[in-house]
């Protein structure tokens, strides 16, 4: 199997376009990896006919909703709708299980208090440091998003390619150094005019394109703005089920 990314969920956090939260797939034969897994995830994985019980690794880049909500249903579906024998790892930023573990008991109280039937486990990173995994390795970068939690923007390397996920974050200039010799950038992009310091706009990498050391770009995460610009936009923005071969 060659690496293959399937855009699962494009969406923003109002899920603009009618699109699924932030969830993006990639499968080779080292590995099937879910980059981040909101609230939708479940459904968005249906849709593509596959299952909680796909996917090996979750990476999460930081721990708002929309990007992470969707880990308690994985494993609901992975304890009763596909159930799951071998190991679920998640890695994310400091407070990851401790969240998952709130969030899956305020969802379903009775049942998260019920012993997993399958090996549970979180890797916490507040970036800096290389993460092997089977069949894969992954980095965390801190990029400004909030201001008291952690964000990351991750780099993931597997079956020789490398890809880099920016999650959410405001301009910083270690997007380009981490984009050097990458096969694919997944660049959120949630504003054309607005300019924050906590999410990019086009214009900014527009601006920056250049400078960027991928071999593809792919936008997602895109607002309104972005959508009322499209005849402006010259980069690949993703849209639910896309898929591309890296």
């Amino acid at each position: 199997m060659s690496t293959r990314v399937k855009f699962l969920g494009t969406g923003d956090a109002f899920n603009t376009r009618a699109q699924c939260h932030a969830c993006h797939l990639v499968r080779s034969d080292a590995a099937t990896v879910l980059l981040d897994c909101g609230p939708s995830a479940l459904l968005a994985l249906k849709r593509e006919g596959l299952s909680a019980d796909d996917i090996d690794t979750v990476l999460l880049s930081h721990l708002h909703g929309d990007h992470f909500a969707g880990v308690p249903f994985l494993l609901l579906a992975s304890v009763y709708d596909t159930p799951r024998k071998r190991p679920l790892t998640v890695v994310g930023p400091p407070g990851t299980r401790e969240r998952i573990d709130a969030l899956y008991g305020t969802l379903y109280k009775e049942i998260s208090q019920r012993p997993l039937p399958f090996p549970f486990h979180c890797v916490e990173t507040a970036g800096g440091e290389r993460i092997e995994l089977d069949g894969l390795v992954a980095s965390g970068f801190r990029v400004p998003h909030q201001e008291r939690e952690v964000s990351l923007g991750l780099r993931v390397e597997l079956d020789g390619k490398t890809i880099l996920y920016s999650g959410d974050t405001g301009w910083t200039e270690n997007l380009v150094e981490q984009s050097r010799d990458t096969d694919l950038f997944i660049c959120e992009c949630c504003f054309y005019e607005t300019r924050v310091d906590f999410h990019l706009d086009y214009p900014q990498i527009r601006d920056n394109r250049d400078r960027f050391g991928c071999k593809k770009l792919v936008l997602t995460h895109v607002g309104r703005e972005v959508i009322a610009h499209l005849d402006e936009i010259t980069d690949t923005i993703s849209i639910d089920g896309m898929e591309i071969e890296i």
